[in-house]
């Protein structure tokens, strides 16, 4: 083994040793906080080209199971604004700004075990035909609904653990 490649292997070693040190367990391992999320939450359908983007993505990430034992419902907002503006006040690049308002609801019990809102913007240039400037809406929308999907996502994995209390 080369110099090089057993520093890199000292390196990897230290680092496994300080993370199994602090206590680190990983998301998904069996007793992580998500352990047992995948599946475990029905998403209310969609209702419109962004809905159907973030449910989309909910579902990659959570699995779908018409029958979970928790549903989750959102309100989806999403706003444009030009921020690009030429001298000649021709906008240029638009921003759009989203937010999910979402709960998670037990189906046994009626009772909530997770709310909250969260909020993420992306843009797109509109100095193009009409055609391209509509394409690249629609996917910075698209985008942006992977972003609030992701964001809420990420909050279950770290709270899950606290939903069946």
């Amino acid at each position: 083994m080369s110099w090089s490649n057993r520093r890199h292997f000292l390196k990897i070693t230290a680092a496994a040793a300080l993370l199994s040190g602090c206590g680190f367990t990983p998301v998904y391992a069996p007793g992580g906080s998500a352990d047992g999320l995948r599946g475990a939450v029905t998403i209310a359908e969609p209702s419109d080209s962004n809905s159907y983007e973030f449910v989309k993505r909910m579902e990659e990430r959570l699995g779908r199971n018409l029958s979970a034992p928790y549903r989750l419902d959102y309100t989806i907002t999403t706003r444009s604004e030009g921020v690009g503006v030429t001298p000649a006040q021709e906008i240029t690049r638009t921003q759009v700004l989203g937010a999910v308002e979402f709960s998670v609801t037990s189906v046994a019990t009626g009772d909530v075990v997770e709310k909250g809102t969260v909020s993420n913007f992306t843009s797109y240039s509109t100095e193009g035909s009409t055609v391209s400037t509509a394409a690249v809406e629609r996917d910075a929308n698209r985008r942006l609904m992977v972003l609030l999907a992701d964001q809420i996502t990420t909050r279950f994995s770290a709270t899950f653990s606290g939903w069946g209390e």
